[in-house]
């Protein structure tokens, strides 16, 4: 039983491992390829904020996570449709483990569908960038880091704030 579970640990790392790497070298690829855009998006001045080349660059930036984000929910259903034949216990308890761990990242990416969906919204109605509160700024840094972000960190601070104290 401890071997079972010294093994499940190992092909567990293993596994994570591999996605990690993955996801980063998707994230390095996309990044490099957006890098110059975003250092001059992020040294523009303040007065150009949110015009038609920076709802440009974040309405293309937002189609390709929506496009890596349909890919990684792709590639799991994938992985979870075609079950292999296991006749060792170890392995399908592996597989198992291996399976929920893929329920989790589709739904987890499921999630950002509608919030990628809702920032070309946003986009189009000329509301993308500003914050759903207060209607300040939301900030460039910010919508770079997330850009399905909508509301400004302050306010998002305070509404984090709230959840703690309903939750507790």
């Amino acid at each position: 039983m401890e071997l079972l579970k010294v093994s499940i640990k190992q092909n567990l790392s293993q596994f994570l491992q591999k996605n990690l790497e993955y996801f980063f070298l998707v994230h390095k690829i996309s990044s490099f390829r957006n890098m110059l855009t975003k250092q001059k998006i992020i040294k523009a001045p303040k007065k150009n904020y949110m015009n038609k080349e920076q709802l440009e660059f974040f309405q293309s930036h937002l189609v390709d996570l929506k496009k890596e984000t349909l890919t990684r929910i792709g590639d799991a259903k994938e992985r979870l449709s075609n079950p292999p034949s296991l006749s060792d216990e170890v392995d399908r308890a592996q597989h198992e483990i291996d399976s929920m761990l893929f329920l989790k990242i589709v739904e987890r990416e499921s999630k950002l569908l509608p919030k990628i969906d809702k920032a070309i919204l946003r986009i189009k109605a000329g509301d993308y960038g500003y914050c759903v509160e207060t209607g300040e700024p939301i900030g460039i840094e910010r919508l770079i880091s997330r850009p399905t972000a909508e509301f400004c960190a302050e306010v998002k601070t305070v509404n984090e704030e709230k959840e703690k104290h309903f939750i507790d």
